[in-house]
């Protein structure tokens, strides 16, 4: 079941960074880079980041997660996650296909991740998402763009 999480509880937002950590240290891994973002978050900069959440649950357990903010049409993906002992289930394919059903008057879905995260980048290309090119943030690390017309 995916529901809107609200981030501002404490509880919710310790329960998003359960997931967020051990997901983006996988990403870390992938793309050999230590230094993102996510994984400085804490509770509080969780809860003050402006983001919409939605959870994946799995009989209570929050599984995986997607963070977005809309703004003139457009569906900004800041995060998604899975926790690793739940990878391979199809779990952020739904996500992304949830929030596509739940913002009707968008018409554009963007996100980013590492240039080197091929499973992500697989991910979002077998969910219809086209790249849009690369961005050199640090020596070692490169992003690549996607969009989806929706």
């Amino acid at each position: 079941m995916i529901k809107k999480v609200d981030i501002t509880n404490f509880n919710s937002a310790r329960e998003i960074i359960s997931i967020q950590i051990p997901s983006y240290n996988v990403e870390a891994e992938l793309i050999d880079f230590q230094d993102i973002p996510p994984l400085k978050d804490t509770i509080e900069t969780l809860q003050q980041c402006g983001e919409t959440f939605y959870g994946y649950y799995l009989n209570d357990e929050l599984c995986g997660a997607i963070s977005l903010k809309v703004e003139n049409g457009i569906i900004d993906i800041h995060r998604l996650m899975v926790h690793p002992k739940h990878f391979r289930k199809g779990i952020a394919g739904m996500l992304l296909e949830y929030i596509e059903g739940i913002n009707e008057d968008s018409e554009t879905i963007v996100v980013s991740t590492g240039s080197k995260n091929e499973p992500a980048i697989n991910l979002y290309k077998r969910n219809g998402f086209s790249s849009t090119g690369e961005t050199r943030v640090a020596e070692h690390l490169s992003l690549t763009s996607f969009i989806k017309k929706i």
